[in-house]
């Protein structure tokens, strides 16, 4: 096992004697050049110069990709992360600044103001360099520091916010918002911060205590609740405008004298900056570099490249000292691992060999191939761990130092260039923690919902309505024929938003006609009939005896830790589910989804190896040749060190090598096999296939699909499908469909610079040349065939020197994929298509996407398109063109502002999402099914599959239904405490969602944190959500007040007797499913009545939990408990207004329960109430409080009731 200490050969090197010459050199001198240099060896000289100086070095590199590579190299040579200036990701009009940028870039210069380590090292590209940054005394105004304790007006806090670039929202979601709340101010600060360790970002609550910050807190963006105090907070400014070059200085300013600049590959900074400035002419704040070089002047310099470049040097004239040094390019070795590792043997005997892996799992495999194939091999060099970009060799001739061995010239290589894995290495970014997205939270006036029991509705808004004496606030539904309904916030949870899949508008439903019931059944019965099936299928799958795969072998561990990416949880989760079918005796059909790039492939290609291990044959089956020729080149590479036979049969295969392939499939010489619906054929044979991994199963026709059925009764199969499902149609799945989910995506994935702008051709070329400048490849799409031959000829003339191929789905199959494989390939640098991208293609070096006509794609097409992108370390742009002559209608306009606000992978990611989603459901379903959501609304729909499943499958419900409480107190949020409906909607839902009395107090806890301490009528709500679950505990059904009595109906007398022990007044037990409890007549006020009622069931709970006096279910007490005649402590009845006593119903008096034994009569013309009555009268409050019924109405209802004979 290798030592993650740095190894001898850069202890070594950084002491070689060339480099503490050139050291000496250089501060003797003040200047000097050093020629050939290769590969990684500009970190060697930066390590050798900072152990040998301890001065501050400025390195300074020509490209923004560059300066990454540069400072993981130093750290591989030094052991310390680099200081980065990172480039503010400016372009006049083109792209917005990076909150994130702007950030860390200030927060490096406040660093420096304060002073700079003494063997400190900064990496920037002279972009970054060119950039003007703010004098340390403007840098005062733009960074505020605040801790608790400091006085401070909450007034000043928010105008400072505004003014400099933080964004006010009702609750923060992504970096750069704030919110207020009376005296508590949440601000997300972007970039990073040591108080936040594991993620981008800090959440920081302030609370204040008049004018004073009382304290700091560090919050949690899902709960609102407060978590870690904070000692101190920067604040930054965030608007990221460069000042002028007249009011500002450049980063010489904050170096000290003692700075070491070093200029890495001169000529290509020169070449860079000058393209940096014609590319922003007019931009200000940006130094040209001979005003940079000119700055430079007063410390000593010292100039790298690869070449000897003579006299021409950046440093102005004058003879400068030039050193060569001892360094060599490394060679290229042979493709095969086999033939690699012997030529790496035959290295190590002239050579002192390094090579760095960068993980354990990748180290042990390669020393286990290198020993298997070059037995002591591993004697004769060293293995470490750590990432080298590009290796080198260094050939110090004349040293004599040292033993045989030590006088060796080195070599330093890294696993990746030894067996060709040249795959593009994603930096593992923080994630940036975001909001997860309720729909429902989306809410607006006007937007289609569904009520449980009443239907489709537009959502009017919500409000609070004083009725019978107390205030609630409702949410208003308007149904057809303008009917209206008010929903009580308290039963939010009956009402789901409309989501149905199609662009059209769904059928509002009408009040008391029933079709609503009729239409639910319906689609219930269709659910039920396909939830049969799917368990039939299961059953009869469950039957069949297939290959069970053994357990992880080491070669299986090996191959996953050498993922050089850290998986997701998702990622996770779904390996041990799909390893896990296959271990079992049934045939695997499992269901892999994801959107693009969020690891399918890896956990296929996991798959595949664990089937090829062990004997077996795999087939990958893909729609597309593209797709089949790149899946190809992916499992090539990632199974290189490993001795499988892996093969493709495509159109790129003359028909000599497809029957070779085919022949050695048959015999079992392949072992995984890639190809489309070909491999399907009748004359396609397998030795002994094991696994079928199958790509977009929904694209390929009905024949191949029920081979494909047939297949799966035999052997393992595993389809993957790009459209990702909801989380909540995976739940409701369950036990009918083996599916998993990836909906993380992976922390390096870069969130895309979105644009909208007018197609301009200055604009358009900009665009176009940013990304040719750094050699990426660029997607243009015109979804027009007409004239995109025209289009792509305008293109040409723009950017002459482009290589652009077009992509059309009327082209030729076989044209098609010529012009898709010459663009992966990077044989083309734009392809200019309609929207058949490709789903599957993954070209990391593509990163600009320009969508002409936007305005004509919706939501989740755009987010497809834009999701081709942002696939490397790159940073990505979308430009969303807009045409010149013609208007752009509201909604395509609202629909381009979201997309362009909603480019950072979080919050608004996911509500990109929702269209594609609802696509990936009708994939799974069926278009039958996607009619069925359509009429019902998707959430409905899950419930009644999980309804179904659960009949099916015979399991008892998940939960009882929840208790129902009516005691007539004022309960609900006020505007005045939190005054925006969705953070109400969103605390209601919570309340709704409370299932124990932790969550409960959790949550409540997390209000106070986020809101401050609740008015009166917030804490009765929240005592009324505790009497609802407690009630649950006791198995009481419903707690109706019927003045001066309580009615409990119970489903468990003796549990529910037990709660009331102690009760104040008189409690009485009618029969086994009625109590009554009359309260003094100090208790009769609504809000005391509900105070001791919590007390009582609390106190009962707390008791049992603790042992003192549990009640088991069904078994009774020794002894009844008796009434009570002294009343237990409770709070003091509120006395702000008098009792309600309700309106008289038409026989003139008020309602009164029937005398019992036990209790005083009292007055009353109705005649006893018996159960029914009773069960009837609990009907009539629950169409009451649900607006079905007046108040006139039902007062007239129970006086009918109650003189009823």
């Amino acid at each position: 096992m290798a030592n993650p200490t740095p190894p001898a050969a850069i202890g070594r090197l950084v002491a070689a004697r060339p480099l503490t010459e050139l050291a000496r050199l250089l501060i003797d001198k003040g200047a000097a050049t050093a020629s050939g240099l290769w590969g990684s060896s500009v970190a060697a000289v930066i390590a050798a110069m900072r152990a040998e100086l301890r001065r501050p070095i400025l390195l300074v590199c020509g490209h923004l990709d560059e300066a990454d590579d540069l400072s993981d190299d130093i750290h591989l040579f030094t052991g310390v992360h680099p200081d980065a200036l990172p480039a503010l990701e400016l372009g006049g009009s083109l792209g917005r600044v990076s909150e994130e940028q702007v950030s860390n870039r200030l927060q490096l210069l406040a660093r420096y103001a304060g002073g700079i380590a003494q063997d400190a090292v900064i990496v920037a590209p002279v972009q970054a360099l060119m950039q003007s940054v703010p004098s340390k005394d403007q840098l005062k105004h733009l960074i505020r520091t605040l801790k608790p304790g400091d006085d401070m007006e909450p007034e000043k806090l928010i105008v400072w916010l505004s003014d400099h670039g933080y964004n006010r929202l009702e609750q923060v979601e992504i970096p750069g918002d704030f919110a207020v709340r009376g005296g508590i101010i949440d601000v997300y600060l972007p970039g990073e911060h040591p108080e936040s360790i594991e993620q981008v970002g800090l959440c920081a609550r302030f609370d204040f205590f008049g004018d004073q910050i009382e304290s700091i807190k560090t919050f949690d963006l899902d709960s609102l609740g407060s978590k870690a105090p904070l000692k101190e907070v920067k604040l930054l400014d965030l608007k990221g405008s460069l000042p002028d070059v007249g009011d500002s200085v450049s980063l010489f300013r904050y170096l000290p004298d003692e700075t070491i600049v070093v200029l890495w590959a001169p000529l290509e900074i020169a070449e860079q900056s000058k393209a940096y400035q014609e590319r922003l002419p007019d931009m200000k704040g940006i130094y040209p570099l001979n005003a940079l070089l000119k700055q430079m002047q007063p410390f000593p310099r010292l100039e790298l490249s690869q070449f000897d470049q003579g006299n021409v040097t950046l440093m102005g004239a004058g003879e400068v000292p030039r050193a060569a040094l001892p360094i060599q390019s490394l060679q290229r070795f042979e493709t095969e691992a086999k033939k690699a590792i012997r030529e790496l043997a035959e290295l190590t005997e002239t050579h002192e060999v390094t090579v760095f892996c960068e993980n354990e799992g990748e180290e042990k495999r390669f020393v286990e191939l290198a020993e298997m194939e070059q037995p002591g091999i591993g004697k004769k060099m060293t293995v470490a761990l750590g990432y080298l970009h590009r290796g080198f060799v260094w050939d110090e001739e004349g040293s004599r130092e040292g033993t045989a061995a030590q006088r060796q010239p080195l070599a330093l290589l890294g696993h990746h260039e030894l067996f060709h894995r040249y795959e593009q290495r994603r930096r593992v970014k923080k994630s940036i923690a975001s909001r997860p997205v309720d729909s429902f939270l989306d809410l607006k006036s006007g937007d289609y919902v569904v009520h449980v029991a009443h239907g489709i509705a537009k959502f009017v808004g919500m409000q609070t309505i004083a009725k019978d004496g107390k205030s609630e606030e409702y949410l208003s539904l308007r149904f057809a024929d303008n009917a209206t309904l008010h929903v009580p916030a308290s039963k939010i949870n009956l009402i789901q938003k409309y989501v149905g899949g199609f662009s059209g508008h769904p059928t509002l439903s009408r009040l008391g006609s029933g079709s609503w019931e009729k239409q639910k059944a319906k689609v219930a019965d269709a659910v039920m009939d396909m939830a049969a099936e799917l368990l039939d299928v299961q059953a009869a799958r469950a039957a069949e005896v297939g290959h069970a795969f053994g357990p992880d072998t080491e070669w299986q561990q090996e191959f996953e830790a050498e993922f050089p990416y850290e998986p997701t949880q998702d990622q996770v989760t779904g390996n041990e589910e799909i390893k896990g079918d296959m271990m079992k005796r049934r045939p695997m059909d499992r269901l892999l989804c994801g959107d693009v790039g969020y690891g399918k492939t890896e956990l296929a290609m996991r798959a595949a190896f664990k089937a090829a291990e062990f004997g077996k044959q795999v087939a990958v089956l893909v729609p597309t040749t593209v797709l089949a020729e790149q899946h190809y080149r992916s499992f090539r590479e990632r199974m290189a060190n490993y001795p499988f036979s892996i093969e493709s049969i495509s159109r790129f295969k003359s028909s000599k090598e497809a029957k070779d392939i085919l022949t050695r499939a048959a015999t079992g010489e392949v072992d995984i096999l890639i190809g489309t619906h070909r491999l399907l054929s009748k004359d396609v044979k397998f030795a002994d296939l094991g696994l079928v991994i199958v790509d977009e199963e929904q694209r390929f026709g009905v024949t191949h699909k029920e081979r494909l059925k047939q297949m799966r009764k035999m052997v393992d199969v595993l389809t993957m499908s790009a459209t990702p499902i909801p989380r909540t149609l995976h739940m409701s799945m369950l036990g009918l469909r083996d599916i998993s989910s990836l909906t993380t995506a992976p922390q390096d994935r870069r969130s895309v610079v979105t644009e909208v702008m007018p197609f301009d051709r200055n604009r358009v070329k900009l665009a176009m040349l940013r990304e040719l400048q750094r050699e990426g490849q660029i997607y243009f799409v015109h979804n027009r065939v007409g004239d995109i031959i025209e289009f792509a000829d305008n293109i040409q003339q723009m950017v002459p020197d482009a290589r652009i191929v077009i992509g059309h789905g009327q082209m030729e199959e076989g044209e098609m994929e010529a012009a898709m494989m010459k663009f992966i390939r990077h044989e083309a640098d734009i392809l200019v298509s309609t929207t058949i991208i490709e789903s599957g293609l993954d070209i990391p070096n593509a990163n600009t996407i320009i969508i002409d006509n936007a305005d004509r794609f919706g939501l989740s097409e755009l987010h497809q398109l834009r999701g081709r992108v942002g696939r490397w370390k790159h940073r990505a742009y979308c430009y969303l063109l807009l045409p010149a002559d013609r208007p752009v209608t509201q909604v395509a306009s609202k629909r381009l502002k979201a997309i362009e606000e909603y480019s950072h992978l979080g919050a608004g990611f996911k509500i990109a999402m929702r269209d594609l989603e609802l696509r990936g459901a009708g994939n799974i379903l069926g278009p039958e099914q996607s009619g069925h959501i359509a009429t019902v609304g998707y959430e409905m729909y899950c419930q009644l599959l999980e309804e179904a499943t659960r009949q099916l499958k015979k399991e008892p419900r998940a939960a009882r239904p929840e208790a129902h409480v009516e005691l007539n107190v004022t309960a609900y949020i006020p505007k005045t405490y939190i005054p925006g409906d969705r953070q109400r909607m969103d605390i209601y839902r919570r309340l709704t969602r409370c299932e124990s009395l932790e969550m409960l107090a959790e949550l409540e806890k997390d209000v106070k944190d986020a809101f401050g301490e609740p008015p009166r009528q917030a804490v009765i709500f929240f005592a009324l959500t505790e009497v609802r679950l407690l009630a649950q505990l006791f198995g009481i059904d419903s707690i109706i007040r019927q003045v001066p009595d309580i009615v409990l109906k119970v489903n468990d007398g003796t549990r529910a007797s037990y709660a009331m022990t102690g009760a104040p007044g008189t409690l009485r037990v009618i029969d086994d499913k009625t109590i009554y409890l009359r309260m003094p007549p100090t208790f009769v006020e609504p809000e005391a009545a509900l105070m001791v009622m919590k007390n009582l069931m609390r106190q009962a709970w707390d008791k049992e939990k603790k042992g003192e006096a549990a009640v088991v279910p069904g078994t009774a007490p020794e002894k009844p408990p008796e009434p009570v005649k002294k009343p237990v402590p409770a709070p003091a009845p509120v006395a702000a207004k008098p009792a309600a006593t309700g309106k008289p119903g038409k026989a003139g008096k008020k309602s009164q329960p029937a005398e019992a034994p036990g209790l005083r009569p009292t007055e009353t013309e109705f005649p006893p109430i018996t159960p029914k009555q009773m069960a009837d009268l609990e009907k009539l409050h629950s169409l009451r409080e649900i607006g079905v019924l007046t108040d006139s109405e039902f007062e007239l209802a129970r006086a009918r009731l109650l003189t009823r004979k």
